[in-house]
């Protein structure tokens, strides 16, 4: 168990590290946004609920570490006509939570999510619960594991093409 001051501090740390790694990927920093993950890391967007088994159902998104990469390369072709412009983006975290360090090190870390989508087609709201396991490496915090839950992902997402 954390002292409440070593608590405060590594709040501080995960806060700092979320808002990050919002705005990279609000900004369109998407080398910068890759460079926030473990080599182990899995980036997953579930489908029609939140308790699924990735390995046997539908995903919106569910990477491993060299797709995260693939995922990126893709996005800076400039050839995402989904994208083309790219979306306005800006996203507000909140409610984040401290809840577990795990004995490998791991912190288990959740907050919520608002994105305001600005394209062509429309602006559209999504709303998320964030789950994320951070680790330490070099001294910094990066993502071993990022799952958002999208309020809506039990219907269509017929334009989902950006970082969630």
């Amino acid at each position: 168990m954390l002292s409440r001051e070593s608590s405060a501090t590594l709040m501080n740390a995960v806060t700092a590290f979320l808002y990050r790694e919002a705005r990279l990927q609000d900004e369109h920093q998407y080398e910068a946004w890759e460079k926030l993950w473990t080599e182990d890391g899995v980036y997953w967007v579930p489908a029609n609920g939140a308790d699924i088994d990735p390995e046997r159902e539908m995903s919106i998104i569910y990477d491993n570490r060299s797709r995260i990469a693939l995922r990126v390369r893709q996005l800076m072709t400039g050839k995402h006509f989904t994208q083309t412009p790219q979306s306005n983006l800006r996203r507000l975290v909140s409610n984040i939570e401290l809840l577990d360090e795990q004995p490998g090190g791991d912190i288990v870390v959740a907050s919520n999510s608002l994105i305001f989508e600005s394209s062509l087609r429309d602006d559209t709201l999504w709303a998320a619960r964030n789950e994320y396991r951070l680790r330490h490496v070099d001294g910094e915090l990066r993502m071993a594991y990022k799952k958002v839950v999208l309020v809506n992902n039990d219907k269509a997402i017929y334009t989902l093409s950006f970082l969630v």
